[in-house]
């Protein structure tokens, strides 16, 4: 059954729209499957075994730690996306892991040497590959971008827009979100502390612009915000 449900995993994902049936049935061979449940953590950047994982399910944070120990969210994880070694090289000076944030993931998984020798063997995935990890660069500087020429607040609605725009339930400009991050997840999330966080939420919900509790958040008019 797992190799069934790894196939269409695999089959539906556009990084390997380029492969055939039976270039897909070959890759279930070396893709490890899982399941894992809110709290769990599925990945250490300083595994022995460096790893590539595809997240089919749910949702994940990736959890950066600096030299004094201070943690932050370097980025909300959703259906589709890559993590772990995505340079294809262990670099020692990167100190992170994934968390679940959601009820339940799925997961498939290669080993970084399995997936190397695919894209030897593939010069149309590698390809594909490349363009896949730009964008996802391309993102993270973007993001850094934000949170250097921006302020708490305005940092704050930007998350709050690019969240609803991504994962939200749209009713005109009404959108709802499913709430699964604390406001502590928040913070680390747009670089502030978790009292700076609770105030601009509750700002927020003063003003009636969002409607805040732990399981939703409302934005009536996403156009106000």
């Amino acid at each position: 059954m797992y190799d069934e449900l790894k196939y269409w995993y695999l089959r539906d994902h556009k990084l390997f729209w380029t492969l055939s049936m039976s270039q897909i049935k070959q890759l279930c061979i070396i893709t490890g499957f899982k399941k894992a449940n809110k709290g769990d953590i599925i990945y250490f950047s300083s595994s022995d075994l460096p790893r590539i994982f595809l997240l089919k399910k749910g949702n994940i944070k990736i959890v950066s730690i600096d030299e004094e120990g201070n943690e932050t969210i370097k980025e909300i994880l959703q259906k589709g996306d890559l993590f772990g070694e995505l340079s294809l090289e262990a670099d020692e000076t990167v100190n992170e892991y994934a968390k679940v944030l959601t009820e339940e993931v799925s997961i498939c998984s290669f080993l970084m040497s399995d997936f190397e020798d695919l894209l030897v063997r593939n010069p149309t995935l590698a390809l594909s590959y490349t363009k896949f990890v730009g964008l996802k660069m391309k993102r993270f500087k973007n993001n850094y971008s934000n949170l250097v020429s921006k302020d708490a607040k305005t940092r704050l609605l930007t998350f709050l827009k690019d969240w609803a725009e991504k994962e939200g339930i749209q009713e005109g400009k009404k959108y709802t979100i499913n709430n699964y991050l604390t406001q502590t997840d928040i913070a680390q999330i747009i670089c502030t502390s978790r009292q700076t966080a609770t105030l601009l939420l509750n700002e927020l919900e003063e003003k009636n612009l969002i409607y805040y509790n732990r399981k939703e958040i409302i934005i009536d008019d996403i156009s106000k915000l």
